[in-house]
């Protein structure tokens, strides 16, 4: 059942590639200087060429049918070729009989076939090529009446009952006339057939949208036609016949620059119209998505296909390969200056694809070195990734500027490739700063402020180039000539890449701040306070050498609570309100009895009552609470706030 259903995913995409390419065909066909150059010729006195009109209104039906043969039912598709399959089978038929009769009268031999070596063996290949004719039209039609396919046989009948010559040509001509009245017979007796089908077809159709809407009808037709497959196989197709036919037409072997120029010019013919632009379009997608699954397998194995990222489609380099040649009026150059055009807008793709195959690469490096995985092939297989990532994009940008000379726009063009390759150094610091830190086995003094420089570094350079783009297009837009699909992308690229950006880089600013503020504010525990506290970190759950104390009398290291506060403004225990403190400076040296109660006698623990040294207890405000127990107060989740209060020990 499952090769069944993959055999019919493939007629449903094999068979329809014909109806674009007749699209492609009609599109490129000029009719009028068709007929010019029938005016200039021999033909000018054919009538059938001296209706242009009737020309045109075929040229018409030409698109209809071919949309028709798009949107068919992959059942009646199926049928539709069959029949043309039959009627390429007679017309072959036809051509054997007709050589075999020209052959014999060309031989002038009337007598028995059997007495002549070469007229025997004329007639036997005949006899076969027409017995395999008629067996194959009657397999593809389904029916047992092979004598509605043998009409081509009369005339070896004929020649083998010694029927003169003249007269087998007259018989040839009838087995043809009786031939071609069968196919009208069958086109007369199925001539409603399209009428019926249009008409269940536009039925459905209003159900559909009287139900569903046209959003619905849309991706119906576009799930069923499968189209960017489609698409893409039509242009492979057709990239195929175009390479088959350069290389066809050349003796001498071509050298590798030829083989590049070749390459982009084989792509710039294969996109100059919009059915081969889109194919190219959809091509360009499958290639980014399948380079994208290969980066994702590469660092993770069969995991990555677990929990799959529908942002890594390959859908944005195609959208941008799209945008760009509208834009740039693609379609519309000559094969040079499309060949160059074509050239800058793949190595934007491919600059979009790296950048793509970064965001991949760069959580899954910096979980690698945070964690503490030990495998040697993990480890190598993220820092080779990167390091190609690093050198590549750079080569990128280097070779096209040895093929272009460099201006404004080109620098932008790079700017991009060369900002992956920051981005890549940044992840690739942070790293190293992590396996560092699992080598020392001790917390890197400031890593947080570190990461946050390094970070915020490319996140700056990546603003300020969009910020450029966007001054650059601006110029452009009132200095040079007007679209609207350029006054378009500038103001969308002005709202995603420069306000949106520079609106959370403020925000992420000025959250860090008022937490650096904040910890300045909070007190630093002593000595003396850390040594009667005697307890982790609840945060990092790591010792404490020095400290923090917040208004609710908690202890926690001052970067780690400066990173708790990057999230949100509250106690990470009792989840107070941490609101900054406008002490004096001699606030951090507060006396240990304003904070914790310090007396070590433990009779007086407990208002002045002895306590048995076997069953010692703490007091906090008045409340016994067991040794044991504020020991463990601070390793819980979500402990009560009063238990968690510093407590010395009796």
């Amino acid at each position: 059942m499952l090769v069944k259903d993959k055999l019919e995913a493939v007629l449903n995409v094999g068979l329809r590639v014909p109806s674009i390419m007749l699209l492609e065909v009609l599109y490129r066909w000029d009719v009028s200087s068709f007929f010019q150059k029938i005016q200039r010729s021999s033909l000018n006195n054919n009538p059938l060429f001296q209706y242009k009109y009737l020309a045109l209104y075929l040229h018409y039906v030409g698109y209809i049918l071919s949309l028709v043969l798009l949107t068919l039912p992959r059942q009646h598709l199926v049928k539709l070729y069959l029949y043309v399959l039959t009627a390429l089978l007679l017309f072959a038929g036809h051509q054997v009989s007709r050589d075999y009769v020209r052959s014999e009268l060309d031989s002038g031999y009337e007598g028995p076939l059997y007495l002549e070596a070469l007229s025997m063996n004329r007639f036997s290949t005949a006899l076969i090529a027409q017995l395999v004719v008629c067996t194959l039209c009657s397999c593809v039609m389904q029916t047992k009446r092979i004598w509605l396919f043998s009409a081509h046989l009369l005339p070896l009948v004929a020649r083998l009952c010694l029927v003169p010559l003249e007269t087998i040509v007259f018989i040839n001509r009838f087995a043809m006339i009786f031939t071609g009245l069968e196919v009208i017979y069958f086109l007369a007796s199925n001539l409603l057939v399209p009428y019926n089908l249009a008409k269940t077809a536009y039925r459905e159709l209003v159900q559909v949208v009287e139900v569903y809407g046209l959003l619905a009808l849309g991706m119906s037709l576009w799930n069923q036609l499968v189209l960017p497959v489609l698409f893409m196989c039509f242009w492979l197709v057709l990239f195929a016949l175009q390479i088959y036919t350069y290389f066809s037409s050349r003796d001498k072997p071509t050298s590798r620059e030829r083989l590049l120029f070749l390459f982009l010019t084989s792509i710039a013919e294969c996109c100059s119209t919009p059915y081969s632009l889109l194919g190219l379009v959809f091509t360009v997608s499958f290639v980014a998505l399948g380079v994208l699954t290969l980066c994702k397998f590469y660092l993770q194995g069969y995991r990555a296909f677990m929990n799959d990222n529908t942002m890594h489609r390959g859908m944005t380099e195609g959208i941008t390969l799209l945008i760009l040649a509208v834009q740039t009026g693609l379609i519309e150059l000559q094969v040079i200056h499309r060949a160059f055009l074509l050239s800058i807008i793949l190595f934007i793709v491919v600059a979009s694809i790296l950048q793509s195959m970064l965001e991949i690469a760069d959580p899954i490096v910096l979980a690698l070195g945070a964690s503490r995985d030990k495998s040697l092939w993990k480890h190598f297989r993220a820092v080779s990734l990167c390091l190609f990532l690093l050198v590549f994009p750079a080569y990128m940008a280097y070779m096209i500027c040895q093929f272009f000379h460099m201006d404004f726009w080109l620098l932008i063009i790079i700017s991009s490739s060369i900002l992956t390759s920051l981005q890549v150094l940044g992840t690739l610091l942070i790293y190293i700063l992590f396996m560092v830190e699992e080598v020392r086995k001790e917390p890197v003094q400031n890593m947080d402020d570190v990461i946050y420089y390094v970070n915020g570094t490319y996140r700056l350079l990546e603003f300020l180039v969009a910020l450029v783009v966007v001054a650059y297009g601006v110029s452009e837009t009132v200095f040079g000539e007007w679209t609207v699909m350029g006054s378009t992308i500038i103001f969308i690229h002005s709202y995603y890449n420069v306000w949106l950006r520079a609106q959370l880089g403020w925000q992420s600013f000025l959250m860090r701040r008022d937490a650096v503020n904040k910890i300045k504010s909070l007190p630093t525990a002593s000595d003396l306070q850390l040594e009667q506290y005697n307890d982790i970190c609840a945060i990092c759950y790591q010792d404490m050498k020095s400290a923090v104390i917040t208004p609710c009398s908690h202890f926690f290291h001052a970067g780690c609570l400066k990173k708790w506060l990057y999230v949100q403004e509250t106690c990470p225990l009792c989840h107070k309100q941490l609101k900054s403190q406008s002490q004096p400076a001699n606030a951090t040296a507060a006396p240990a009895q304003d904070i914790l109660p310090a007396n070590p006698n433990p009779a007086e623990a407990g208002q002045g009552e002895p306590v048995a040294e076997e069953n010692k207890t703490m007091t906090q405000n008045g409340v016994p609470v067991e040794e044991s127990q504020a020991r463990s107060s601070s390793s819980h989740a979500n402990p009560d706030p009063e238990s968690l209060s510093p407590v010395s020990e009796a």
